[in-house]
């Protein structure tokens, strides 16, 4: 038999799991270019700073995605999670890089800083309803040998296109694969 104490447990657990795929879900729309994705990780009446933007969802996106025709890559990395609950509230820290790659640069862009959100929940889902991002360093790093490498390799897409979104994810053949040993 559970007790209260455990149940409680549990319960919290799950509600950090969902916070965190709330989290991730974001990272990953803002990476493909998935609108809808981004969306569904903020309720509809949510308040966004985040860069020059200080206002909701849409607001955001509005700034945001025509932008994104000029970005080559872009790659989202969350961690460093924690979460203090206080009932259907939860105060969040999250650090966050960020490495963009514009069209015809040798250079990606990266930064660190974090997201600081205040998540609700609503029936029995969490979102975002209130995020500060705050920004702790920013640097280029060298790209100028990515299309060498980058040419024997498989490129996600920025859109519905990346495998990501195959179910289930199919192997497909080496773009170029001269490089590999000849097998006899």
């Amino acid at each position: 038999m559970i007790s209260e104490a455990e149940l409680e447990i549990l319960r919290r657990l799950a509600d950090r799991q969902q916070i965190s795929d709330c989290l991730m879900r974001y990272a990953r729309g803002v990476d493909r270019i998935d609108l809808d994705l981004m969306r569904s990780a903020f309720w509809p009446d949510a308040t966004i700073s985040q860069g020059p933007v200080r206002g909701s969802i849409e607001d955001f996106i509005a700034g945001w995605a025509p932008v994104q025709d000029a970005r080559e890559a872009s790659f989202h990395n969350i961690s460093n999670l924690t979460v203090e609950f206080d009932g259907n509230s939860a105060h969040c820290e999250a650090y966050l890089l960020v490495s963009i790659k514009q069209k015809g640069t040798d250079k990606i862009e990266t930064v660190g800083g974090r997201y600081i959100d205040h998540f609700e929940k609503r029936g029995p889902e969490w979102r975002i309803k209130t995020r500060q991002m705050v920004i702790e360093w920013q640097g280029y790093l060298d790209a100028s040998e990515m299309p060498v490498r980058m040419a024997t390799r498989h490129r996600g897409t920025r859109d519905r296109n990346d495998p990501s979104y195959e179910r289930p994810v199919q192997p497909r053949e080496a773009i170029n694969t001269s490089w590999l040993p000849l097998v006899k």
